[in-house]
């Protein structure tokens, strides 16, 4: 169960992150509080280290080498500095600075990996980065260094600015490390042996990106059954395949739950009754629907299954067991499951984004939808909708093009050691970008659909369709003769589908608990 306060910040255990948090934290600017047992046990463990170090056992990362030096035992008097030297030799990502947002979920994911123990790091740490967080000191972290093998080379740039150095941005501003500290009230952090190490560990830019990408495409699925019951309704469609019995026959996963959720947004019109179909049968698009959201609802529900052990578990390698003083080398950096994860979740996007495109192509049709030529009222000698297919093509492809997977690609690190990874990161990062297509696609698809309703005029809609017609008729006027669509797709896919009030009502109409109005 999620822990928040009463004055809503977030308080960070290690162990119940949710999603809902990580959104408040990062696009919403929530404080982040330690819960009061996270510094005991952070001190617990980093009594271990210290131990360890006194007696100088031969332990990975903390009086050894990293990498292909392993076997190299590091002199006593260096370990601080080379906690330092690790932060400053692995910052070499590259490319566009990521998003604020993506900064705080990747933050807050490593901030509570340290909670839940295992990494053996200095208290100090864990309350420095809570405190960048919460004073907004957001550091400059390049798009591009992971390849899922922990996210050394990405984090590194947060241990910069942790150590007073690289650079951050606050209120607006693009500071060097030291002076974004100081403005913002902080001091750069003296490191011990290991922290270094513990920094630049874990996975947290799949991790907490990833958790902004599963809580959207939670939401957009919801969007893309309401926009699915909208073109239902326009091209009144056959309903019999989304009755229970039909798909009973062939329980396959996330079918009956799609089904039922198109149901619910439908109940209240018409179509609920197969006699009032149009057709005997309908094209792939709308009639097999459930199918294809199905599957997205299993994809969803796999990413979930591995994304939240990652969010509330410790990546951390060596990881520290104060309960008997331990220092064990752990595989938990490693993330092929969430890697796979991430691609299947990129796959099941990609055959809604196909299958709305479809839908939408199948509206314009007249020959199939039993409407006006491109839905103009004018007929064929306008050209109505017809451009935006291009648009919906030219969407699909790009949404095609980032799903290729990315969990299989041969990659390495240090040779002989690191011979593995997962690219899990980047599997994360292009989850956004899909995200953002297939919310346009909707747009487009919602725009035409709308359109249709105008056309056919049911006497009745559905709860889901009618609240989503008003609103998209509340900011789109219907197409009477040909003008520019681009400005009425964004304006549907920014104050409509990107609303959280319709949103949240769409997602209450879709599981049937209210009525609608």
């Amino acid at each position: 169960m999620t822990r928040i306060a009463i004055d809503g910040r977030i308080i960070v255990d290690g162990r119940t992150l949710s999603y809902e948090d990580v959104v408040a934290v990062a696009r919403h600017g929530a404080e982040v509080v330690l819960a009061d047992e996270v510094l005991p046990r952070l001190t617990r463990e980093r009594a271990v280290v210290d131990d360890v170090v006194d007696r100088q056992v031969p332990t990975y990362g903390l009086t050894t080498g990293l990498g292909l030096r392993a076997s190299y035992a590091l002199p006593r008097e260096e370990l601080e500095e080379f906690s330092v030297r690790t932060v400053r030799g692995r910052a070499n990502a590259v490319g566009d600075p990521l998003p604020a947002p993506l900064v705080r979920a990747a933050l807050l994911a490593r901030v509570n990996g340290i909670a839940g123990g295992g990494s053996g790091v200095r208290p100090e740490i864990a309350r420095l980065l809570v405190d960048m967080l919460n004073a907004r000191v957001h550091p400059v972290i390049p798009e591009v260094g992971s390849i899922g093998a922990s996210d050394l080379c990405q984090m590194a740039h947060v241990g910069l600015v942790v150590i007073g150095e690289g650079s951050a941005e606050l209120a607006g501003e693009l500071l060097d490390g030291r002076t974004a500290l100081r403005q913002a009230g902080l001091a750069p952090a003296v490191l011990g042996p290991k922290d270094g190490h513990v920094l630049c560990s874990g996975s947290p830019l799949a991790a907490g990106p990833g958790a902004l990408a599963l809580h959207e495409a939670a939401a957009v699925l919801t969007l893309a059954q309401a926009v699915t019951a909208l073109t239902y309704e326009g091209f009144r469609a056959n309903t019999s395949p989304l009755d229970a019995r039909v798909l009973d026959l062939r329980a396959a996963p996330g079918q009956s739950r799609a089904a039922c959720e198109l149901l619910a947004l439908l109940d209240g019109g018409l179509l609920g009754d197969p006699q009032y179909a149009r057709r005997v049968q309908d094209p792939i698009s709308l009639r097999c629907a459930a199918q294809v959201h199905g599957a997205l609802h299993t994809a969803l529900d796999f990413a979930d299954a591995a994304l939240r052990p990652e969010l509330n578990g410790c990546g951390d390698n060596p990881v520290v067991l104060a309960d008997t003083g331990e220092i064990l080398s752990s595989g938990n950096f490693h993330t092929p499951g969430l890697a796979l994860a991430f691609d299947t979740l990129a796959l099941a996007l990609t055959q809604t984004a196909s299958l709305s495109a479809e839908r939408m192509r199948r509206l314009l049709a007249p020959t199939v939808s039993g409407l006006p030529a491109n839905l103009s009222p004018y007929g064929p000698e306008r050209s109505g909708f017809a451009p935006l297919a291009k648009t919906a093509q030219a969407l699909v492809a790009e949404i095609r093009m980032l799903s290729v997977p990315v969990c299989t690609d041969p990659r390495h690190g240090a040779d002989s050691v690191e011979d593995d990874s997962t690219n899990a990161a980047l599997g994360a990062r292009r989850l956004a970008t899909i995200l953002t297509r297939l919310r346009q696609l909707l747009a487009v698809e919602a725009v035409v659909a709308a359109q249709a309703v105008d056309l056919a005029a049911p006497s009745a809609l559905g709860r889901g369709p009618r609240l989503l017609h008003r609103a998209i008729r509340a900011v789109v006027p219907g197409l009477d003769d040909d003008r520019p669509c681009g400005p009425d797709v964004e304006a549907v896919h920014h104050d409509v589908l990107g609303s959280d009030d319709v949103r949240s009502a769409l997602r209450t109409a879709s599981t049937g608990t209210d009525g609608g109005s």
